[in-house]
């Protein structure tokens, strides 16, 4: 398999930062989503591919190594333990004055070799035959609406003759995917089988917009509370929240309700925030009656500011 570089998958540099890992995999993901681009083969293999590179880039471990050791990261523990080897045996092999010369530690380009030799390559094709390889991984797309990513929870999905039970952790985002290891197709050769990637598609919420670990939302105000203030009950995840609204309110007024947004993803009892936006709501179809009050209104105001 041709070496894939990652960096290059996501359109980053090796000095990109993990939060422009993050935002360049949700751009990418949801471009070439297969659900956007149906019957369309290669973007199914370019969001594998994105997959993978962020499932490497994401993870600070996975990337030290994939940065160390390129192609051959997956492996750096056995060169690693095989460099441990060499460099005792090297110690071992030297006496008195005289020192062993057959290299107590490898050099920037000796680990190439190593696993050339270790998994295949010129001059070891009977050891390249002869290595197990993986069973092909499965995809498969979970749809889910916003609340149900709102708590964690199990859902079971059928993938061929098997039904498997898996545990969504609050706070997934549209996009996003999980691999779940063993779950896919049995290798042809008895290695490990394949995985399972499940991406998550979430429903768009009719009220609210969700933004990382955010909330937005609106909230109409009838005109007399947004003149007089009062205390109105907002619509939240977790049941209804009171909020006071200041005298003359305006209209695009937006106030933070701290930690009543999304979950973070993997960190218990932690919330982004919600964001309440005011939409004055006008009266319409008044009485007669009402509009003379209106009028009457006017003329109080416009007289009070003479």
């Amino acid at each position: 398999m041709a070496f894939i570089d990652y960096y290059k998958v996501l359109g980053l540099e090796k000095t990109s930062t993990q939060e422009e890992v993050k935002k360049a995999y949700r751009k990418l993901a949801r471009k070439f989503h297969p659900d956007l681009n149906p019957n369309d083969q290669e973007a199914k293999r370019k969001f594998q591919e994105i997959n993978e590179a962020n499932e490497v880039l994401s993870d600070p471990e996975k990337r030290k190594k994939y940065d160390q050791y390129g192609e051959n990261w997956e492996h750096s523990e056995e060169f690693e333990k095989a460099q441990k080897a060499r460099n005792a045996s090297s110690r071992g092999s030297s006496y008195g004055s005289t020192s062993y010369q057959g290299g107590s530690d490898f050099g920037d380009t000796d680990f190439s070799s190593f696993f050339e030799s270790m998994f295949g390559g010129s001059g070891f094709g009977s050891q390249r035959s002869q290595r197990k390889t993986k069973g092909e991984d499965y995809s498969a797309v979970l749809k889910l609406k916003l609340e149900d990513v709102y708590t964690s929870h199990y859902e079971t999905l059928q993938v061929g003759n098997q039904k498997i039970r898996i545990n969504i952790p609050a706070g997934v985002e549209n996009g996003q995917m999980i691999r779940l290891k063993g779950f896919g197709a049995p290798s042809q050769n008895g290695g490990n089988n394949g995985d399972l990637l499940v991406t998550f598609q979430i429903e768009e919420h009719p009220e609210f917009i969700r933004k990382g670990n955010d909330l937005y939302k609106i909230l109409e105000l009838d005109l007399f509370t947004a003149v007089l203030g009062g205390e109105v009950f907002v619509k939240t995840f977790e049941g209804k929240s009171k909020i006071k609204v200041s005298p003359g309110a305006q209209n695009s007024t937006t106030i933070r309700l701290k930690g009543k947004g999304f979950p973070v993803y993997k960190k218990e009892g932690v919330f982004g925030d919600l964001y309440i936006t005011y939409s004055i709501k006008i009266p319409i179809n008044l009485t007669t009656e009402q509009k003379d009050s209106f009028t009457q209104l006017s003329k109080l105001f416009k007289a009070s500011h003479e």
